[in-house]
């Protein structure tokens, strides 16, 4: 177990939005005052605006997870931005058996945190019209299939409605919840018969891009037209001038939810209030203050050095891919991280599992199989030695390691992927109660880039020694005789041709060709499959015989072709007398009607690397065919 402590389970995708960064803090200060551990899975979702890009293998994480070793769970499913990703989050959940809170859609069967938006965008409208007169408002949808958009305009509606004001006011544009609407919606309300006084957007973002449409325009705000936003975001609040919005309280989000869990696990009764009510912020935008500019220089000072953190920042992400691509071997990877891990935040503890398969084989390995849920820490970064070292993790409770420390703990785990498989997932601990940066995933990407640069290496390595093993066999084929396993008359030339050019100074070598009596009579009598059994016999009894470096090969047929360098007359009477008690000795052991008789001829000379090795075989060849044809009932030569 993690420790004795309870353990939450939160599922969200994006958490290093400005939002979602605030909602973790949250959590991690109510879980703190609670004694609760959180672990955080985290999902990267889509990456990129014009060009997104998903990782088809990035939820495959979450079929490791052991549900059953949590008391709770948080689902944060607004986050997940690609179609499909929250049903399958979803659907691992429903096996759960600890209670689960929604906190930002509404889930049949979990228990859900309302959210009161209506009265946030109704204070708004009643604002304008109450305090500053405003009777010809705009509405600024956000896509008006999503829920929320939804339920905001119809809120819109029914003030206006009530205060006997046209319902859709001086027009109602549709939006994306995001800033590329801002120069279309500022030409739709500008065109309109009726200018607009004032716009209510869907969210602080619509309304930042609404402002600066105008302001290019030469529209003042509040002064021509009052905007106001929704959702309370820091860039609204940063912006100038800053966004008259509604906040979605975190900090009560946070406590709502966890207040919930607690009394569900001590299975008291959830008399808790489900609703979180939004807090209305009147400011620069619609008129109720005007901007200071004085007090804006610290604002500014903030925003300036966030720009060069920013930079300085980007420098270390260049720096860890050039880093990165230089690794070569999994050990190389803690060395790399603890040097270039410097732009995210102050970590504590990060982890690298990387999955095995049945044998033990790590998932950058050419040859892993089926993937199991075995992980295998490749690196472990441990500063203040909280956590048990292990080799493999085998099911472990949440995925992580084990601690003897009773305080609470704030976990972040994310896949490591790439295009075509899961390679593991990474765990890191934040020194404090923060979340890292946006540049932690950034690392995390490059780390999968060289993890998968490792796996495809070894493929390629892999593939090359295959070949390379290919190649040396065809190789071995191509000089041995294949009946004999000798080498053949190709391989015979190059090594006696490279072991004669070789010789330093003189040298006496010697030359021998030998050549088997009645092949012939066997073939005829017995059949060629017999003559095969006798010429492969000749050459075990050859292969035998030659016990001091000699090199010999079958020339082809039933002849045989031996050289050898540094030989005396000793060795080759030695060979001689040898190659007559081996034939001896098979012809009275294989119970074959035929004998296995040899004639020989040899040519001994002193030469060096110039000798021509054509020429003494010529000799021997010779003088074998003397020898031959000397024999009493000698049979013709084949």
């Amino acid at each position: 177990m993690i420790n004795s402590l309870k353990t939450i389970a939160f599922f969200g995708c994006s958490l290093t939005s400005r939002y979602r960064e605030g909602l973790c803090r949250s959590f991690n200060n109510s879980a703190k005052k609670r004694g609760m551990n959180i672990v955080y899975f985290n999902s990267l979702g889509k990456i990129g605006e014009n060009n997104t890009e998903f990782g088809d293998c990035e939820l495959d994480l979450i079929d490791y997870i052991d549900l059953e070793q949590f008391d709770g769970i948080i689902y944060d499913g607004e986050g997940y931005n690609v179609e499909g990703t929250a049903d399958q989050v979803i659907e691992k959940l429903r096996h759960a058996k600890c209670p689960i809170v929604s906190i930002s859609s509404h889930v049949d069967g979990f228990t859900n945190i309302d959210f009161e938006d209506a009265s946030g965008i109704r204070k708004i409208v009643e604002h304008l019209i109450d305090v500053h007169k405003k009777t010809k408002i705009g509405f600024m949808s956000g896509f008006l299939g999503h829920p929320d958009a939804q339920l905001r305009l119809k809120e819109f509606r029914t003030v206006m409605k009530e205060r006997g004001l046209p319902e859709d006011g001086v027009g109602i544009f549709e939006g994306d919840f995001w800033f590329h609407k801002g120069k279309e919606a500022a030409e739709y309300f500008l065109s309109r018969p009726e200018r607009p006084e004032a716009i209510v957007c869907a969210n602080d973002y619509m309304a930042i891009s609404l402002i600066s449409a105008f302001r290019l325009r030469g529209i003042k705000v509040p002064e021509d037209i009052a905007v106001s936003g929704y959702d309370g975001s820091m860039d609204g609040q940063q912006y100038l001038p800053h966004i008259t919005t509604a906040t979605r309280e975190r900090e009560d989000i946070a406590e709502k939810a966890l207040s919930i869990l607690e009394k569900l696990n001590n299975n008291e009764p959830d008399d808790i209030d489900h609703t979180v009510y939004p807090k209305i912020i009147f400011t620069h935008s619609c008129g109720c203050k005007k901007l200071d500019y004085r007090a804006e220089f610290s604002n500014l000072d903030e925003v300036f050095k966030d720009v060069r953190r920013f930079g300085y920042c980007l420098n270390d992400t260049e720096a860890a891919m050039l880093k990165l691509n230089k690794v070569e071997t999994l050990d190389q990877l803690t060395p790399a991280f603890t040097e270039c891990a410097t732009n995210f935040g102050k970590y504590s503890t990060f982890i690298f599992f990387m999955q095995t398969d049945e044998n033990g084989k790590l998932s950058c390995s050419n040859d892993f199989t089926s993937p199991t849920a075995n992980f295998k820490p490749v690196v472990w970064i441990d500063e203040k030695n909280k956590y048990i070292k292990q080799e493999e993790f085998e099911k472990k409770p949440s995925l992580i390691p084990e601690t003897n420390s009773d305080v609470p703990h704030f976990y972040y785990i994310m896949c490591s992927f790439c295009a075509e498989k899961m390679f593991g997932y990474a765990l890191i601990e934040m020194e404090n109660d923060d979340i890292f940066n946006d540049f932690y995933n950034i690392f995390l990407l490059n780390l999968s880039v060289t993890i998968e640069r490792l796996w495809k290496n070894d493929n390629i390595k892999s593939l090359y020694e295959n070949q390379k093993a290919l190649y040396e066999k065809q190789k071995q084929l191509s000089i041995h005789d294949e009946l004999t396993g000798m080498l053949n008359r190709r391989g015979f030339d190059d090594f006696s041709k490279k072991a004669i050019s070789s010789l330093e100074g003189k040298s006496v070598v010697c030359t021998m060709v030998i050549d088997m009596d009645g092949l012939k009579h066997i073939n005829d009598i017995y059949g060629h499959s017999e003559g095969d059994i006798a010429i492969k016999a000749a050459a075990h009894i050859i292969t035998k015989c030659c016990n001091s470096n000699e090199i010999a090969g079958r020339a082809g047929g039933d002849e045989f072709y031996i050289y050898v360098s540094d030989y005396s007359q000793e060795k080759l009477d030695k060979f001689n007398h040898d190659l007559v008690r081996y034939c001896e000795e098979y012809n009275a052991e294989s119970g074959k009607p035929y004998k296995i008789e040899m004639s020989y001829g040899s040519y001994m000379c002193e030469t060096d690397g110039s000798g021509s090795i054509e020429n003494f075989l010529k000799i021997s060849d010779s003088r074998m065919y003397t020898q031959k044809m000397s024999k009493p009932n000698r049979k013709k030569r084949d």
